[in-house]
């Protein structure tokens, strides 16, 4: 699994369902432009998950590449991880433009996020930072990336794999190597579990 060449660029974002771009759950749904089902790849098996979508437009709705989608771009091209074979979705489905109440937003759009993963049916999920490892293992006391990566866990029978925001590689550009050392991790871990399905075909 090789990434593609060229310059990085946004995704093909996937239209969320009528009754999920209505949704009016928290507050989030006075910010909104729109709601962000999704980007890539939508029958892609591989599905990673970060905390909140990213601007896609500039002030004057031009394409924009935010830091985290081009951050993200540049460690799967390290790792070699194709992008075509990759979905990508969000804790909250809505853009935060201003303050918030956090938790209430992430418990109002979570149902979402399960019932999207339900009908993708991935082989490996993937989740950048602190708050997406919250979400999937509130059970864990204080769960975080810093003890939760390098290993493989499970979130409803699915493999899950974690590693540290894009933003936060950012800004701390030392994490750039664990980074891509994830994302390879994550790589060998998608080409097994194809390679397993396909045998078992």
């Amino acid at each position: 699994m090789t990434s593609n060449e060229g310059s990085f660029g946004l995704f093909t974002e996937e239209a969320a369902p009528l009754d999920v771009q209505a949704c009016d759950r928290c507050e989030l749904s006075g910010q909104r432009t729109r709601v962000i089902w999704g980007e890539g790849n939508s029958n892609a098996r591989l599905v990673m998950i970060l905390d909140n979508p990213g601007a896609r437009e500039d002030r004057l709705g031009n394409p924009f590449l935010c830091s985290t989608r081009e951050t993200l771009q540049r460690g799967m091209r390290e790792a070699g991880l194709d992008r075509n074979l990759v979905y990508v979705t969000f804790l909250l489905k809505c853009r935060p433009i201003r303050a918030y109440n956090k938790p209430a937003a992430r418990e109002a759009c979570l149902p979402h996020l399960q019932a999207q993963l339900l009908e993708k049916r991935p082989l490996v999920l993937f989740g950048f930072g602190n708050v997406v490892a919250e979400a999937l293992f509130p059970w864990k006391e204080n769960a975080s990336v810093k003890e939760l990566r390098r290993d493989w866990h499970e979130w409803q029978g699915i493999p899950v794999g974690l590693t540290y925001h894009p933003l936060a590689v950012k800004r701390r550009p030392n994490l750039m190597n664990i980074f891509v050392e994830d994302l390879v991790s994550l790589n060998n871990k998608f080409a097994a579990c194809l390679s397993r399905q396909s045998n078992n075909q």
